[in-house]
């Protein structure tokens, strides 16, 4: 008897598991069970599982019955023409949905003239076999898998034209391209779903190293193209704030702060602020200006008297502009929350230029940082005076394995000769001994290669250049967000050691490595300054190891355990030491320091 499984739990057993599995597949393509069943019967595990639950990922298939496909060249016809839709090929059995587990027994054929006596499903196209993401690669079946994979990735971080009323909207944060460019080689997907909204920008890539500041992955750009707006783009940052109304009748106000207003910053702090307490749009703003000035009643209410006397002082809750972070307001938004609160939204607007350290991305993984930005009188020419907005070093694609980037490029400069877009679809993409055609017959070498001469000293240069229009994509990683130093700051209060993270202007930790480093250097008296961020002075008693006790009324220090106050030492520790030992004490563990000589 096999156990029959229902979204996982036991319902019972059969005599005969491959007959329960045929019928039940049989009614579901005549429509007597919902199409949203699938059921797979496990032969190693003599199971059969049935799933009916929510949250599986599907995907359709042409159902294969004695060889042939069910969907034929009429159903093809009505479906271009209109009279049916793919709903309709559902419920008529031509085409289901299989999840992840059904999908272990079914051997499916990519291409209708694969199809065999054994085949129990057909790809409707096999492009389909990629997600969205990776569906806007181009050419990937001339890629190695891991890249499509990074290429994905890449994809869903390129800045673009994410929606087109951004400028209306108030997310928390948000990336916008300047001058989104559609690919000059695309795929049917990216026609399909994204068109309307670029991901990228079409720029001219040379192959080849350049004094070897694109090393590794870093690429070099042309400043000229910076600044004719390539790559250039706009982060938004929206800043809420509300006035709450509190039990007991008192409520936020949203004003200037007076003065004697508990936590008052300084006059500087507000000087973009009008009349209302809210700063006006288009106004310059940095790190720590206020944006909406706010006063909250305390936090704690004492007696009446005090309240009467005015000593529970109110407290100062601006909404200031987070550190490191900057720019010009954009809009200011006026509104009340459910409750009937006053709800006031600031976004702030920064334009992000293309600057050293800014990370960039082509569509096959090819990942890299800007290593230098070269000034366009210095950087290589073609003989037609064309000048490579982006080099990337020649050392990215043998062991990538990138072909699929090569032949963008030599697409790219095919659609650009030609003036219509190049498709590179998965699986069904233009061939590449046509686009080495076009390229011959608008008299470029079939390879895609040039020469080039020198920028600087104006000679031929050696070797031929791989040169053309490739799909570059601007991601969100870029140094502005990233940079971080400190000497001073803010510390903890429980270890007196700097905070943690650049949002709160943390401190950089040096672990064993970085102090490797400095030891190597004969740095070793810096480890002393940076490894004491929390230095403090312990007094310890000579006699016992206890820890002393300052007597402010006395003002001397004795220790706790033998009452001394002769024999008391005063040592260097980290203040994270003694909460150590106060945190034993805690758990009944008494601690003896020694002291030596």
């Amino acid at each position: 008897m096999t156990d029959v499984y229902l979204d996982g739990y036991l319902v019972g057993s059969h005599d005969n598991a491959e007959e329960l599995r045929n019928e039940l597949r049989e009614r579901r393509r005549d429509g007597e069970l919902s199409g949203e069943i699938n059921v797979n019967y496990s032969e190693d595990k003599d199971e059969i599982w049935v799933n009916t639950d929510s949250g599986r990922t599907r995907r359709p298939l042409v159902v294969v019955e004695d060889g042939e496909p069910v969907l034929t060249d009429e159903h093809i016809e009505q479906l271009e023409d209109g009279d049916i839709t793919l709903e309709q090929l559902e419920e008529d059995g031509v085409i289901e949905y299989l999840d992840a587990e059904e999908e272990e027994s079914a051997f499916v054929a990519l291409y209708e003239e694969e199809v065999t006596e054994e085949h129990t499903h057909m790809e409707p196209d096999p492009a389909l076999t990629h997600g969205l993401s990776a569906s806007l690669v181009s050419f990937p079946d001339h890629n190695r898998g891991d890249r499509v994979n990074y290429g994905a990735k890449m994809n869903g971080q390129g800045l673009g034209l994410p929606e087109k009323n951004f400028h209306t909207r108030y997310d928390t944060n948000a990336n916008v391209l300047n001058y989104p460019q559609r690919p000059i080689v695309n795929t049917s997907t990216e026609e399909e779903s994204i068109g309307e909204h670029p991901i990228g920008q079409n720029m001219v890539v040379a192959i080849s190293s350049w004094e070897g500041y694109n090393i590794e992955d870093a690429i070099i750009m042309n400043k000229a193209s910076i600044e004719r707006g390539l790559a250039r783009s706009h982060y938004f940052r929206t800043y809420s704030t509300e006035s709450r109304t509190y039990w007991g009748g008192q409520r936020d106000e949203i004003d200037i702060p007076d003065k004697d207003v508990r936590g008052y910053r300084s006059e500087e702090a507000y000087n973009h602020l009008s009349e209302d307490g809210v700063v006006e749009p288009e106004t310059e703003v940095e790190e720590g200006d206020v944006l909406v000035g706010k006063v909250s009643p305390p936090k704690f209410l004492g007696s009446d008297e005090e309240v009467k006397m005015g000593l529970a002082s109110k407290r100062e809750t601006s909404k200031t502009v987070r550190h490191g972070e900057g720019g010009t307001v954009d809009k200011v938004m006026i509104s009340e929350t459910s409750e009937g609160d006053k709800l006031i939204k600031t976004k702030l607007r920064e334009e992000r230029i293309p600057e050293l350290g800014d990370k960039f991305a082509t569509r096959h993984g090819q990942k890299g940082v800007i290593g230098l930005i070269v000034p366009e009188e210095d950087m290589p020419f073609t003989e037609d005076g064309v000048t490579p907005d982006v080099i990337l070093s020649t050392h990215a694609i043998p062991s990538r394995m990138t072909v699929s980037q090569l032949m963008e490029i030599i697409g790219g400069k095919a659609a650009a000769m030609r003036g219509e877009l190049v498709d590179g679809t998965a699986f069904h993409s233009e061939g590449e001994e046509g686009l080495r055609d076009t390229l011959k017959e608008a008299g470029f070498n079939y390879d895609g290669k040039e020469e080039m001469y020198h920028g600087v000293t104006g000679e031929k240069m050696d070797a031929e250049t791989f040169i053309g229009p490739g799909f570059y994509l601007k991601l969100e990683h870029m140094v502005g967000d990233k940079i971080h130093a400190r000497s001073r700051g803010p510390v903890t209060l429980l270890t007196n050691q700097p905070t943690a993270g650049r949002a709160r202007e943390g401190g950089l930790r040096l672990g064993e490595m970085e102090k490797d480093v400095l030891v190597a250097h004969g740095a070793s008296l810096l480890l002393k300054e940076r490894f004491g961020s929390d230095h403090t002075t312990a007094h310890v008693c000579e006699d016992c190891g206890e820890i002393g006790v300052y007597d402010r009324n006395e003002d001397k220090v004795y220790c706790p355990a033998c009452s001394s106050s002769s024999e008391i030492a005063e040592v260097d520790v980290p203040q994270a030491f003694l909460l150590l030992l106060n945190e034993l004490k805690s758990i009944m563990i008494d601690t003896g320091l020694e002291i030596g000589e």
